[in-house]
Parts: C-alpha cells; sequence; structure tokens
C-alpha cells in the first residue's frame, strides 16, 4: 500500500502539510474564526498582534464579519492572500507528515492532538448517518452556503476543525505522539514549530509523525478504535467532530459539488486534495480537554416555573425537591450525570432552587432539548436562551420573567453510544473549554490548484 494511502480504511489520509518559513506563532497562527463573533475588538488585536507579517489571520474571514458589506471584497482578497503566500516563499516544501501537537492553554491546560487529514467520502453531518465520521451536533444547512463562497476554488486550507476518538487507553493521539517526538529526540531533531500564541493563548508544540513505527502504531490504535466503535449492524463510528462541525459539512459540500461538475471517480477521485479535510484529532478522554454544558434559561412574562418543572418532570421521569441554596443546587447538579437545576423567582417574590433528579442515562442535553421544544411548542410568549457559568445560570434566575436551567457535566463515558444510538445531538449541547482554548490555524495543505 502506498505511504499515502495506508491510513485509507479509517478514513484518513497522511497530508502534505505546509508550514511558514517563519515560526514567529505570535503572528502566523490566529484563533478559529468562529470566536469572539460579538468582539470586533479582539480581531483588530490580532491584526495588530500580526503586525503586517505572513499571517493565518490574512487567509481566513473572522464571523464577525460575515455579515458585513464588504463581504465579497475581503473574500476576495483572501484567496488572492492564498495564492501570494504560496508562489511568494512564505511556506516550506511540504512535506508528507502527520502533525502531534502539545497544547498549552492559558489556563494552564495540556491538550493533545493529531493534525491528519480525513477523506470526505468517509463522513456525513445528516441524522442518521452510519458513516465513520460522524456530527455531534445538529448541522443548520442554511449556515453552509456563506462558508461554501470561502472554500470553493481556495488554494489553501488551514484546520480549526477538532475530531473526538473515543480511545480511554490514551494510545491513539498520546501513544503515538509521544513515539513520534521520542524518536525525532533519539536522533537529535527539533519540532515542527514551538512557541507562544497571540494574545496570552498559550503555548504550543508541534512533531513530525512520519516514521514508519509511528505509522505502524497508528494503523495498531486506528484499528483497535474501529473494531471496539463496530455496530451490530457492521457500521462502524470512529470520530465525532468536536468543533467545526458546519466547517467540516462545508468541506464535504464543496467536493460533492467539485467532484460532480469534474466528473472525478475511481483514482482520479482519491487523489484530488479536495476530497480531503485538514482536521485536529483529539481523545475525548485527554485530561486537558473540558467539556463543558451549555445551560438554558426560559425567558417571558408569562413563564411559570411550577408547570414548567412539572411539564419536564412528567417527559424526563424522576421527581423534584427544593434545595436550599445556591451552592447546593449547583453542587448536586454538577455530581450527577442527569439531573436538572431550576432557578427563578417564586410566587413569594423570592428566589427559588429546584431540584429535578432523573434516570437518563444517555447525555441529558439529548432528552432535555427535544422536552422543552415540546413544552414551548405554541407558547409564543416565551423565549429560550442558551447560556454559559453557572453565574449566569443565577443571576438570570433571579430576574422576574426567567427560569434559568442548569445542565450536568458532559458525560464523557456515554458520548459516542448516545450520538452512535440517537444521532447528533441537539443544538448548543456543550463547549469545548473556554474561547481562548480552540483551535488556532496553524498548518496550512494545498487545496485548489
Amino acid at each position: 500500500m502506498e505511504r499515502m494511502d495506508c491510513l485509507k480504511e479509517f478514513g484518513l489520509k497522511l497530508p502534505e502539510i505546509l508550514l511558514p518559513k517563519d515560526r514567529n506563532l505570535g503572528s502566523w497562527s490566529v484563533i478559529a474564526c468562529d470566536q469572539y463573533t460579538q468582539d470586533e475588538g479582539y480581531w483588530k488585536r490580532a491584526q495588530v498582534a500580526a503586525g503586517g507579517r505572513p499571517s493565518t489571520l490574512n487567509l481566513i474571514l473572522p464571523e464577525v464579519y460575515l455579515s458585513r458589506p464588504d463581504k465579497a471584497d475581503r473574500i476576495a482578497r483572501i484567496k488572492q492572500t492564498m495564492t501570494d503566500y504560496l508562489s511568494g516563499g512564505v511556506f516550506d516544501a511540504p512535506e508528507a507528515e502527520a502533525v502531534y501537537v502539545e497544547r498549552t492553554t492559558a489556563f494552564g491546560r495540556i491538550r493533545h492532538g493529531l493534525v491528519i487529514a480525513v477523506d470526505l467520502e468517509d463522513y456525513e453531518w445528516k441524522p442518521g448517518s452510519r458513516a465513520l465520521i460522524r456530527a455531534t451536533e445538529a448541522t443548520i444547512p442554511e449556515r453552509i452556503p456563506p462558508r461554501k463562497e470561502i472554500r470553493s476554488g481556495a488554494a489553501l486550507e488551514s484546520p480549526h476543525i477538532m475530531l473526538l476518538a473515543d480511545d480511554p487507553s490514551h494510545s491513539l493521539v498520546e501513544g503515538t505522539g509521544q513515539l513520534a517526538k521520542d524518536l525525532a529526540l533519539s536522533r537529535g531533531e527539533a519540532p515542527l514549530y514551538d512557541g507562544d500564541l497571540m494574545l496570552a493563548s498559550g503555548h504550543i508544540t508541534g512533531w513530525a509523525v512520519k516514521d514508519e513505527a509511528a505509522l505502524s502504531h497508528l494503523r495498531e490504535a486506528l484499528a483497535a478504535l474501529k473494531a471496539a466503535g463496530t455496530q451490530a449492524d457492521g457500521s462502524s463510528f470512529l470520530f465525532a467532530v468536536g468543533d467545526g462541525n458546519h466547517s467540516l459539512a462545508t468541506a464535504k459540500a464543496v467536493w460533492d459539488e467539485y467532484k460532480a461538475k469534474a466528473g472525478l471517480s475511481g483514482t482520479e477521485a482519491e487523489n484530488c486534495p479536495v476530497r480531503y479535510a485538514l482536521v485536529e484529532i483529539v481523545n475525548i478522554y485527554d485530561s486537558g480537554l473540558t467539556f463543558e454544558p451549555i445551560h438554558r434559561v426560559i425567558l417571558g412574562d408569562e413563564v411559570n416555573p411550577d408547570g414548567l418543572i412539572a411539564s419536564l418532570e412528567k417527559a424526563l421521569g424522576g421527581k423534584h425537591r427544593d434545595v436550599a441554596d445556591p451552592a447546593g443546587l449547583e453542587a448536586a447538579v454538577r455530581a450527577s450525570k442527569a439531573s436538572f437545576g431550576f432557578v427563578y423567582i417564586g410566587r413569594d417574590g423570592r428566589q427559588r432552587f429546584t431540584l429535578l433528579e432523573t434516570g437518563i442515562t444517555e447525555l441529558a442535553v439529548s432528552r432535555l432539548q427535544p422536552a422543552l421544544d415540546g413544552y414551548l411548542a405554541g407558547k409564543d410568549g416565551l423565549e429560550l436562551d442558551y447560556i454559559h457559568g453557572s453565574d449566569e445560570v443565577f443571576r438570570l434566575g433571579g430576574e422576574p420573567g426567567a427560569v434559568s436551567i442548569m445542565l450536568p457535566p458532559i458525560a464523557k463515558d456515554s458520548f459516542f453510544a448516545t450520538i452512535s444510538g440517537r444521532g447528533p445531538l441537539p443544538r448548543k449541547s456543550f463547549s469545548m473549554g473556554e474561547a481562548s482554548e480552540k483551535r488556532f490555524y496553524l498548518e496550512c495543505r494545498k487545496l485548489f490548484g
């Protein structure tokens, strides 16, 4: 089997990685475009940090600008910059390799990753998918066309997509990466890159994964995970999209359209760069990967806390009980896999705290959201919003016309089983870490042209 195709059965391919000659990561590497969407000031500070040097900032469209009237001009400049970087000596020669990433975030957490290319033929975001690579959250088709404008015909791609692997043995990413790192150090080789990320977002180091010993270990780890993820119908669930659901869905849409227009098939299709997308694979059990639940709040003058709790108790099962104070409610929810906390103003005008304990065995949000949708159907005076952090739960729940709902922690051990059994999770189910911990654009790969 050709070295570049040695991972084909796992929906992967060794990409030809492009890295800048100038490894000043503080100016080159920029956070994912879908962060700080309400904070244009962040992106202006990023522009200052780039300092006019070559930067991935010039290769992306931050979504804060997605609805601006000059969007078409921005996209044209991005695509021209890609071409200029390729022809202007910005990059070293491409290398066929994966990249083992060690990322220390600003919070001191160390996360490990493996940058590699995925075969878009082995990915499907639609509900009911039995593909190797599946979406974790509901994909909104209307969000794909704006992103297609950027990727279609683009000379380069750089990844902010993160895939999750269900690997309690830590063999795939951590095991392969440590072996590749040890082999490089034994030969006195330096990492591919090593430096601080811009705007105090931590540190990142990348090591080449291309030795046969490391690739052999990678294949063995993948084979074990694929076997463990095989379903009764013979399909296997190998990777779940953790971040970048819509970006990967866009990459597939661009490939499907390009393949059809060009009439590609067979070897020609397999060798086409557009068929693949760069991602970073992360182990869901990585101690540096935090999963935070996204809480809910029901807003409206007609909100009825008692009616809401009674409705959810009936839909989800279990029993509710009052809790004396915020600390007690938060402790009970955090210690559970399927208990929900309610914060609201009672009929006596005082803040109330109620715990609904259930026997749900799937991820709790996968049952809660449909129950909430059912309760809100036809209640035009009520609005559902999504909130981050317990402080917001208690703050909003202390205001009239609001009921905050605190969700339990994301249970990593039931994450893949829930998606396999129920399909993609509801919208706004979880957040992977804080905003500054999201993936930064760094590695590139030639796409079109």
